[in-house]
This record gives C-alpha cells, structure tokens and sequence, in this order.
C-alpha cells in the first residue's frame, strides 16, 4: 500500500479550511437568528445558501475536470472561496443578511468544486487499496479545521462587548488563511491527474448509469440522507445549548469539543479500517449516533447535552465511508459518480428548514428527530454494503 505522502499532506491542508468554513456555518445560524430577529426556519437559510450549490454546479465542475484537471480546479475553488469571505465586509457595514447570503453561497461554490475534485483526487493520490484510508486522513484534517473553529470565530466576532457582532472579522483571517493555502499549491509540485474525457451526457442519464453499480446508485440518497444529519446535528448545537441556559461561551466550548471528538474519532477510525471493513465501521457508528440524538431528544438534562456532544464523534467517519464505499470500483465511471454523490450533499439544504418548523412549533429537543431518521438510512447502508462484502 503506497501513498503519495507530499500531496495528500497538501490536500489535508486544504481541507483543513474547508473545515474552517462549513463550522463558520454553525456559528453564524444563532448569531444571525438574534441579529436580524430571525426565527429558526429563516435562519437556516444559512444552511440552504450553503448546501444549495450542490444541485447546481456538480456536472458543469465534472466537466471542467475533465478539461484542466484536478489541480488547477482546486486551486480555482480555493480563490472562489477567498472571493466569497469579501463578501462579509459589505454584509457587516450595512448591517444586510442578504448579503450574508451572498457570502454563504460563492463559498459554498468553491467548496463545492472541492468536493468533486478533491475527494477522487485523494483516491488517486497512491495505490487503489489505500483510497479508503486516504479518503478519512484528509477528512480528518477537516474536522481539525471544525474544531479550532468555534472558541476562535466566537472571541473574534464578540471581542468588542457593545458593538454588533463583528461577523465579518473571521472570515478576513479565513480568507488570509486560504491565500497562504494557494500560494502552497502553486509552490508545492502535485501531481496533475486529469480525468479521460466521457461523451456528453444530460444528469437523468448519468443517474440511468448509476444503476449499473449498486453500491452508487444506494450510496446517492445514502449521502443526502447523512449531509442532512450533519447539517441538522452542528446547525442547532449551540441554539440547543443556549436554550438550555447554557451561556453562547459554553455552548461554544461545547462545539468545540464536539469536533474535537470528530477529529480524535476520525484517525481512530482510519486506523480501524486496516482491521474491519468500512461498512462495518459506518454501521456500527452509526447506530451509536442515533442512540446519543435519541438521548439528546428525550434523556434529562445534563446528560441530553452530553449525547450531543458525543455524535461528534460518530459522526466522524460517516462522509468519506460513505463516498468511499459508493466510488469503489467505479473505474471509468468515477468522476461522474463523484458528480452524482454531490448532487447528494443538497440534503443540508432540505433537512434543516424542516428541523427550523420543528423548533418553531414544538421546541428544539424534539427538533432532533430529523437527524435521527437521517442515521438511520446511513446506518442500513453500511451494513448492507459490509454483508455485501462479505459475500464477495
């Protein structure tokens, strides 16, 4: 098993402001809810600026893979997400959430492009048997990137008491941080694998395709059904903390250690893929998730926030096993299966509304049914595709 060691480092270090940028997410929902006097479903809209993108941009970026490669168009995404954190200069001075929108989406673009391209890439960074392991370590840096998020974002936007929330602050050291990121890209050699060229095809018939590989056309709605679960699980963290009396400091303390658990929990489960099949791992996380939101739902308090805390770390694997185990042995059809998977990540546009309605009308504790439904598809996915293995 061989790993082309200096790229997949670059690699993670991208990822590790992709993380950046999904948790800012988290951490903008409460504050523009109390900012723009908002209720929970008008600020997920946070949510569905952010996750939106997927079911517009996925083929046309397939397409400009197989036009420049994997490289360029990661270097492409990043400064679409530097163009992206502008946005919320303007959005804080005219005090405009449509504006915070606007920001939200072009970000949301760029990491778009990074999951279509950078995920196969990964895959392809060393020998077919370690795109697994592969696929979880970049991850992983993504949780890091989640983790160091919540204490540092807070204390920037809150730092002056008295003033608004200073919410454009964090993104100008997300965008200096994501410059430092292409200029090592452009410094660093990589290699620049560029995809065979496919005939045209309209999306109704690549899904039409998906069917020849079982394993993607139930991965598709596998990884809707999961990006919906993390939406929902991170967007509401800190209003559920909040309405629990604990203070916005705690609550981010809280997230904090959330995605610390994620990231300790995502290198554990890379090095339990060298021992157990990855459907095995996705199914046996899973079923903890969906024990510690039950817990989350009805257990009293303290111990229902505590469960919460604790799905960080279920959640952990769950992404990359999920793309992983759906893009395996795709062969010629792996770039358009990424495509079709990505389409998929739109589920975080869905779900968190209909968790917003939830909250709005019956408090929200019971709100966290949603991610609850979502684990369960993830869960039945991955023991199904570990028995499928083990038959093979």
């Amino acid at each position: 098993m061989t790993h082309d060691k200096p790229a997949v480092a670059l690699i993670a270090t991208m990822f590790l402001t992709i993380g950046v940028m999904f948790c800012m997410n988290d951490i903008l929902l409460p504050i523009v809810k109390d900012l723009f006097i908002l209720d929970y479903l008008r600020a997920t809209l946070i949510q569905v600026s952010f996750y939106i993108v997927y079911i517009i941009w996925p083929i046309p970026i397939a397409r400009a893979i197989e036009r420049w490669g994997y490289r360029r168009c990661i270097i492409a995404a990043m400064l679409i997400c530097l163009a992206g954190c502008l946005f919320f200069i303007p959005a804080y001075y005219f005090t405009s959430y449509a504006l915070v929108l606007a920001g939200v989406f072009t970000i949301s673009t760029g990491v778009t492009v990074v999951n279509v391209a950078a995920n196969p890439y990964a895959a392809l960074l060393g020998s077919p048997e370690g795109a697994n392991i592969r696929l979880n370590f970049v991850q992983a840096f993504s949780r890091v990137g989640y983790a160091a998020t919540p204490l540092i974002a807070s204390w920037l936007i809150f730092s002056q008491h008295g003033d608004q929330p200073r919410i454009h602050v964090p993104y100008l050291v997300l965008g200096t941080l994501i410059a430092i990121v292409v200029i090592l890209m452009r410094v660093i050699r990589m290699p620049d694998h560029t995809p065979e060229p496919t005939p045209k095809e309209s999306v109704v018939k690549m899904f039409s395709g998906s069917r020849a590989y079982p394993q993607l056309l139930l991965g598709i709605p596998t990884m809707f059904f999961y990006v919906g679960a993390e939406a929902c699980t991170a967007g509401f963290f800190i209003s559920y903390m909040t309405t629990h009396h604990y203070s916005y400091d705690t609550a981010s303390g809280f997230l904090t250690l959330y995605y610390v658990l994620a990231a300790i929990f995502a290198l554990i489960g890379t090095l339990l893929l060298r021992v157990i099949r990855a459907g095995t791992l996705l199914g046996t996380f899973g079923t903890g998730m969906i024990a510690c939101l039950l817990l989350a739902v009805w257990a009293p308090q303290p111990l229902a926030s505590y469960a919460l805390i604790a799905t960080g770390g279920f959640l952990s694997v769950m992404f990359p096993t999920v793309f992983g185990l759906a893009i395996e042995g795709l062969n010629g059809f792996r770039e358009k299966g990424s495509a079709l998977l990505n389409f998929a990540i739109v589920g975080g546009a869905v779900f968190p509304p209909i968790q917003g309605v939830i909250a709005d009308n019956y408090g929200i504790n019971l709100s966290y049914i949603i991610p609850v439904l979502c684990v369960v598809v993830v869960t039945v996915y991955g023991f199904g595709r570990s028995r499928v293995s083990n038959r093979q």
